[in-house]
């Protein structure tokens, strides 16, 4: 599959750089190169883009402030001179984060796995579309996890909610976290669908734990978790049909 890239940077050199790593790589097709997110909000409205290269400081706009007006934003992986911007790639679903100067090698990884999550996605989901698997049998009551080098059980009534993290998710019951090396659609294929729905991309709850629901946020216990626009008109389904006004 060809990837169709996106590179925006407010240094020509890093531009530069950046093009002539996509040349190399044939399943690449850099369209193009932007020096500002406002530019980069314009090419984003006129060409299907897969994948985007974004720095993170930038004047007028940062990278950060860019993937948070997007709507639906294609993957990213952060390229940036700052180290401390780590963290908060990572709470941002970036498919990497590459530190200035780049070496080809880190790129190359880069790009892999961004091909690795774009293929997962053609063949699991349609685009825009809540995906949910229904392969949990019906009596089952609970799934084994691994984590901490040991194989957990989890029985579903005690899950609160699921937090996806990168290549993990953070079960949360009452009273403990539990991270595992799993996506957020391999977890929805382990729960049963008339328990849990996933309302966000990064979020799956659980329906009998909801505690009250507020605009495009939901409340269980202290946690307030966003509704995304992705997965709201299944959510206010679901709402409707247990007559929840």
């Amino acid at each position: 599959m060809t990837i169709r890239c996106l590179a925006v940077d407010d240094e020509p050199l890093a531009l530069d750089i950046l093009e002539s790593y996509t040349k190399k790589l044939p399943f690449l097709t850099l369209v193009k190169t932007c020096s500002s997110a406002t530019e980069a909000m314009q090419v984003l409205q006129e060409e299907q883009i897969d994948l985007m290269f974004l720095d993170i400081e930038m004047p007028e706009l940062t990278g950060i402030q860019l993937l948070n007006i997007l709507r639906h934003p294609p993957l990213i992986i952060f390229t940036t001179a700052y180290p401390n911007y780590a963290l908060e790639g990572f709470n941002q679903d970036a498919v990497d984060y590459l530190l200035k100067p780049i070496p080809f090698d880190r790129f190359f990884k880069a790009v892999n796995k961004a091909q690795e999550r774009l293929q997962h996605n053609h063949v699991k989901q349609v685009p825009e579309t809540p995906v949910r698997v229904q392969q949990a049998a019906p009596e089952q009551e609970f799934m084994f996890v691994k984590a901490d080098y040991k194989t957990i059980r989890v029985d579903f009534k005690d899950i609160m909610w699921v937090e996806g993290l990168k290549d993990y998710v953070i079960i949360q019951t009452k009273d403990q976290k539990i991270i595992t090396l799993l996506s957020m659609n391999k977890m929805m294929e382990k729960l049963p669908p008339s328990k849990f729905l996933r309302v966000h991309r990064s979020f799956i709850v659980a329906l009998q734990k909801i505690d009250s629901i507020e605009k495009s946020r939901i409340r269980i216990g202290n946690k307030e978790i966003p509704i995304g626009e992705v997965y709201k008109d299944q959510f206010l389904k679901w709402v409707e049909e247990n007559n929840i006004q």
